[in-house]
């Protein structure tokens, strides 16, 4: 069994996301398709799937040419995909979901289907109880019922699009595991991603995109450089932080402690001063994403003195926040911070620090395109927030932010995004810091945080556990307290 695409074609209006691709998988393979965020990989693979339906071009599996309207008539040719955000009914049970799609008749035989479900997290070793509600599973857990649903549903090709955003790494490694038996039964297995270490890490050929075309491909593994060179026509320099004096105390928490739904946050004590990057550490759900929308003005504190610049702030309103110079980039860029539907010049409008009763349109799409320009964003002013990449939306996201801050405070500031995109995040929050603006970022990627942080505090539990220095601290040191272990034992 080999899957091919053809002189794929497809435009959004200006924009020609898929220009000419054209792409073959033999059974067996794992095989990677790597480029920038907004290369066109999502945009091929739902042409695949029947999300989108091509402009022209041909799709043959197995010898057979397919005729692709829908994800059902790809689920017909046994061509699945897991997308970044499961396709979950989030009310429903663990098996209500596993056998939304069956074929045949209305009355499903569940006791086959939870047999079948038991089955596959056994050989897997997913943890699923097929009477739990899916909106208590982890995204890692939602995806292994997506894939347990699309086996039973008889997929032969599976396509998974960015999976590993948002997920531990214990559940990243049994995917992986998840991913090679797959192929080793004879599946073709296609893995979405921007991340060069994942696709050398699972791959065993690998095809890059660029601006919707094939750029090249390469048998794994090969050296890195070529895949780099590849994705963006030249080296990509990582961003480097200068050692800068820091400046007087901005924020200053004491003994504050924080109830965010059923979890406990606290009590936290510590200072961060002007121009100071402070790394937060630690697993999903650790206080991390409470502490820092505390420190915005969105959740307030059950005890303790939380100040901004000297000045109270342990009751003050969100507003009194932003008029203090905090400003809060949160981790779901189109969830939290931009606007489905509406486009970036209304967006430019609305980020106004004071808005005009009357609005000034050729003004503001002037100043939507300038923004454009300055930051790289590859959209137009007319250009709707969801049409953007993931890295574009970032991009406007700090394109939005104001001038003046007194402290910058971000969830996963480069999650998705690839290494250009993550590297020119960071270079425009290192020029905040030369500005003396004090930024406190949670991240799971342990390198970025050892790279641009000062010091990194390490939740666990509802707690800091310690407050490390990272110049001097380590991947492992911070993969122990990570864990909840602060001194380990020889």
């Amino acid at each position: 069994m080999s899957l091919q695409l053809l002189d794929i074609h497809k435009r959004f209006g200006p924009v020609h996301a898929s220009n000419g691709v054209s792409l073959e998988v033999e059974r067996g393979h794992l095989h990677g398709l790597l480029g920038e965020n907004g290369a066109g990989k999502s945009t091929l693979m739902k042409i695949l799937t029947g999300f989108y339906t091509a402009d022209s071009g041909t799709v043959i599996l197995d010898g057979e040419t397919l005729k692709v309207d829908s994800p059902s008539d790809a689920l017909e040719h046994g061509i699945g995909m897991l997308h970044q955000d499961p396709l979950v009914f989030l009310p429903m049970t663990v098996l209500d979901n596993f056998v939304i799609g069956s074929p045949g008749s209305v009355n499903v035989d569940r006791k086959a289907a939870r047999a079948h479900l038991l089955e596959v997290c056994g050989r897997f070793g997913f943890d699923l109880n097929p009477d739990d509600a899916v909106r208590d599973l982890t995204i890692g857990e939602r995806q292994q019922l997506e894939i347990a649903r699309l086996l039973w549903l008889g997929a032969k090709v599976l396509i998974l699009d960015e999976p590993t955003t948002g997920i531990s790494e214990m559940q990243r490694t049994k995917l992986f595991a998840t991913l090679k038996e797959l192929a080793a039964d004879g599946m073709i297995v296609i893995f979405v991603s921007h991340k060069l270490e994942e696709v050398e890490q699972l791959c065993t050929e690998v095809t890059v995109l660029r601006t919707g075309q094939v750029v090249g491909g390469r048998t794994l593994p090969c050296p890195k450089n070529q895949l780099i060179e590849m994705m963006f026509g030249e080296i990509v320099a990582t961003e480097q932080r200068s050692d800068l004096p820091l400046g007087g105390p901005v924020l200053h928490v004491d003994d504050v402690s924080i109830t965010d739904g059923s979890m406990t946050v606290g009590p936290i004590s510590l200072d961060v001063k002007a121009g100071e990057v402070l790394g937060l550490a630690g697993l999903v759900g650790s206080g991390q994403r409470a502490f820092l929308r505390t420190v915005a003005g969105l959740l307030h504190a059950d005890t303790g003195t939380l100040e901004i610049g000297g000045r109270s702030m342990t009751h003050a309103a969100h507003r009194e926040f932003l008029d203090a110079g905090v400003h809060f980039l949160p981790a779901g860029r189109l969830e939290e911070g931009l606007f489905d539907g509406l486009t970036l010049t209304e967006h430019f409008v609305l980020a106004q620090e004071t808005t005009p009763f009357f609005i000034d349109w050729d003004g503001a799409e002037e100043h939507a395109a300038s923004a454009i320009i300055d930051h790289f964003i590859k959209g137009r002013p007319d250009s709707t927030a969801e049409e953007l990449s993931g890295g574009n939306q970032q991009r406007v996201l700090l394109a939005m932010a104001p001038d003046d801050l007194t402290l910058l405070l971000m969830l996963h500031p480069t999650r998705g995004l690839d290494i250009e995109s993550a590297n020119w995040v960071w270079s425009q929050l290192l020029k905040r810091r030369e500005q003396a603006t004090a930024i406190v970022f949670s991240s799971s990627d342990l390198d970025e945080l050892l790279s641009y942080s000062d010091r990194i505090a390490v939740f666990f539990d509802g707690q800091i556990l310690d407050i490390v220095d990272a110049p001097t601290a380590t991947v492992e040191q911070l993969g122990y307290l990570i864990g909840g272990v602060k001194e380990p034992s020889s």
